[in-house]
């Protein structure tokens, strides 16, 4: 029996080293340090968060603590900024349209929302300069000119059906806001979608609103990270959501400063500024009411030929904590 255990009490040694030695390999490795985070940055409409953000450099300042440096590429457009981040090359989309979002992740864009930028109904408009132009039901057979697949294509359709109109009773024409309200200004089409600076200009020219999206759609904005950057680092995105309450509080603390700096930043007037502000509801949390109005978004991008790879909007909302 001794001479057994001369023997086993080696093995079982070896056993238990390897097992250990097991065990540490099996640990998660640290997630890799992060030297660079990119923020898209998009000041129009009127984006009062993301310009204040970047004016008061309060991502700098938060993440610097860490050596971290900020990098924020304007683009200004949804399927760009999507693109990007399956690209890898934008970590947080700030202000990214809904219906950008949902095309994304059906299209297999990894992404999460974790907040909500922006609501703002009454800043999305469908105008003309026609006079004789003054309600939805007007545009039967005429041409409206906007961008595509956006906030302000779905309100064209939503305001088209609550007139009693089909989808194809309007000619839709896919064109950029600044070049629509060109066309719309020049008569070579009948109205345009138009939201931001462009309506008060378009106004300023002659032109009127037909309808705003009040009562047809809540015009959500969200705010989207990559999902392999929330998995690996929630305490930057965590961190991230943060700053952006802090610029919330500044905005509620400063509102002269806030209207003065959006002012310089767009080119509007600080009265514009102050109009257009009173549109908005920053409120970052994801409510109920938001993701039913995604929901919806969704069901239009089906309906419209847009979407064919239904998602569970729950599937892409995450809680920050």
């Amino acid at each position: 029996m001794k001479m057994i255990g001369k023997f086993l009490v080696p093995i079982l040694l070896t056993v238990m080293i390897v097992a250990g030695c097991g065990g540490q390999n099996k640990k998660e490795q640290p997630a890799p340090k992060v030297d660079t985070i990119t923020i898209s940055y998009v000041k129009l409409p009127l984006n009062v968060p993301s310009i204040v953000e970047k004016k008061q450099t309060l991502f700098e300042k938060e993440f610097g603590k860490d050596n971290i440096k900020v990098v924020f590429p304007e683009i200004t457009e949804g399927p760009k900024m999507t693109e990007a981040m399956a690209a890898g090359s934008l970590d947080f989309s700030n202000a990214l349209g809904g219906t950008s979002a949902i095309l994304a992740a059906s299209n297999g864009v990894k992404l999460k929302v974790i907040g909500m930028y922006s609501r703002a109904p009454k800043a999305f408009t469908l105008m003309a300069k026609d006079p004789a132009i003054q309600t939805v039901a007007d545009l039967k057979g005429k041409q409206v000119a906007g961008p595509k697949g956006t906030i302000l294509h779905q309100l064209l359709l939503a305001a088209e059906a609550k007139a009693g109109l089909k989808a194809d009773d309007v000619a839709f024409v896919n064109m950029g806001i600044p070049p629509a309200v060109t066309a719309m200004l020049n008569g070579n089409v009948a109205a345009a979608l138009v939201a931001g600076p462009a309506v008060s200009q378009a106004v300023a020219a002659g032109a009127h609103i037909v309808t705003t999206g009040e009562g047809l759609l809540d015009a959500t904005i969200v705010i989207a990270v990559r999902e392999d950057f929330l998995t690996k680092h929630p305490d930057l995105v965590k961190r991230y959501m943060n700053v952006h309450a802090a610029s919330l509080q500044y905005m509620k603390e400063h509102p002269d400063e806030v209207y003065k700096m959006t002012a310089e930043e767009t080119g509007l007037s600080v009265e514009q500024v102050k109009t257009m502000y009173g549109l908005y509801d920053f409120d970052p949390t994801i409510k109920e009411s938001d993701i039913v109005d995604l929901e919806k978004t969704q069901e239009f991008l089906k309906q419209n030929g847009m979407l064919t790879k239904p998602i569970d909007i729950r599937s892409i909302i995450a809680t920050v904590k």
